[in-house]
C-alpha cells in the first residue's frame, strides 16, 4: 500500500473513531448546546437533542415549544454538528428535511449565520435550542453538557 494511501486510511479511521457516541474525543466536539436562561434543563442526551434539531419532539419538559436552530448549513460547526448528534451526513439530513417539506409533515429548524446570530436568537426565544462554538457562549444564554 503507497503512503498517501495508508495515510488517507489512517485519518479515516481516526476520524471514524472521533465520531463515535461515549467516545472521549467525541466529548471534545468543536460546539456547544446551548438554550434559553429560563429553560430548566441541565443536561441533554444526544439522542433528546438530535430529536428536537429534527422537529421529531416539540415540546420541552414543562410544555413550552421547541425552537430549534441551525448554523447555516456546510459551515463547519453544522457539518460538525451533523455528525456529532445528528450521526449522520449533511446530506442526508438535506435528504430527510425535503421528504418532511414534500410530505407536509414539517419545516426544517430557522438558519442563521454564525455563532452570534445564533446566540442572539437563542436569547430571544424560550424554547430555543441552538448550537455554537464554546468560545461564543455569553451570559445571554446557558449551556446544556450533552451526555451518551
Amino acid at each position: 500500500m503507497s503512503p498517501a494511501r495508508t495515510l488517507a486510511w489512517a485519518a479515516i479511521v481516526l476520524a471514524a473513531v472521533a465520531l463515535r457516541p461515549g467516545d472521549a474525543t467525541a466529548q471534545t466536539a468543536p460546539y456547544v448546546i446551548v438554550v434559553h436562561r429560563e429553560n430548566q434543563v441541565s443536561t441533554i442526551s444526544r439522542a433528546d437533542a438530535a430529536a428536537f434539531f429534527l422537529k421529531r419532539v416539540g415540546r420541552w419538559p414543562g410544555g413550552t415549544e421547541a425552537r430549534p436552530v441551525n448554523q447555516l448549513r456546510g459551515s463547519p460547526i453544522a457539518v460538525a454538528f451533523s455528525a456529532g448528534v445528528l450521526h449522520q451526513a449533511p446530506s442526508v439530513v438535506e435528504a430527510y428535511w425535503q421528504q418532511q417539506i414534500f410530505s407536509g409533515r414539517a419545516t426544517p429548524p430557522p438558519e442563521r449565520a454564525g455563532d452570534a446570530a445564533v446566540v442572539e436568537y437563542v436569547a430571544a426565544n424560550p424554547g430555543a435550542i441552538g448550537y455554537v462554538s464554546a468560545g461564543a457562549v455569553t451570559a445571554a444564554v446557558k449551556v446544556l453538557p450533552l451526555t451518551p
